[in-house]
């Protein structure tokens, strides 16, 4: 899959912390929230942060996202990794941090995926390209392969779940990440609309805050 160079930028060396952006269903590298990060880890790399940014456009096949990201950290030790996820983003996070042991954010993840997107397989579209693809029903028995029942490590991960969430349940993300570090916001929306002001704490708990 090509790549843009908003996907990837930053030097890889052994002392790098690779940054790695999963963004939702239907959404891509372009989405608010992504576009975001990616400049303030852009701006900490242009100060002189040993960091490395990777926001891929992620397949509808979520076998095929997996492997994709796989195939980015494969050289890469589990302690200098950390993934920010963002709905379907953070489902992935969840089987990512569980196999690889590292650091994860999740921003009002779709913690039962399967059933969540059981409803919309069939022809769709992207948010920000409109393109078309194809939502197969094989996808939805891949996100049940993929599904984490419970977290094994919280101090691991970071919950920030909006009370104003139209499309998920705050309270299931709530549950799922019990004991995990957990910024439960009142009101607010699926998209998290005020994910800037937080944009801080997601840095600091990723291990890139306190760098440049």
């Amino acid at each position: 899959m090509d790549e843009t160079p908003q996907e990837r930028f930053g030097a890889m060396t052994q002392d790098t912390l690779q940054l790695v952006y999963l963004h939702g269903f239907r959404s891509s590298p372009n989405s608010s929230k992504a576009k975001l990060t990616g400049a303030a880890v852009q701006a900490k790399i242009d100060a002189g942060a040993a960091l490395h940014w990777f926001c891929p456009q992620l397949p509808p096949a979520p076998q095929k996202a997996i492997d994709l990201v796989l195939s980015q950290l494969q050289t890469t030790q589990p302690a200098r990794v950390a993934i920010i996820g963002s709905s379907l983003g953070g489902f992935y996070a969840n089987w990512l941090a569980e196999h690889l042991g590292c650091r994860a954010v999740v921003l009002n993840p779709a913690v039962y995926a399967a059933r969540e997107l059981a409803p919309y397989v069939g022809e769709l579209t992207q948010y920000d390209s409109h393109e078309p693809f194809d939502f197969k029903a094989e996808y939805i028995e891949e996100l049940k392969a993929l599904q984490i029942m419970q977290i094994t490590a919280p101090e691991r991960y970071f919950l920030m779940a909006a009370k104003g969430d139209e499309l998920l349940d705050w309270r299931e993300m709530v549950d799922f990440y019990a004991n995990a570090h957990q910024l439960v916001l009142e009101g607010s929306d699926h998209g998290l609309s005020e994910y800037s002001h937080y944009l801080p704490r997601v840095l600091d708990f990723v291990g890139a805050g306190s760098q440049a």
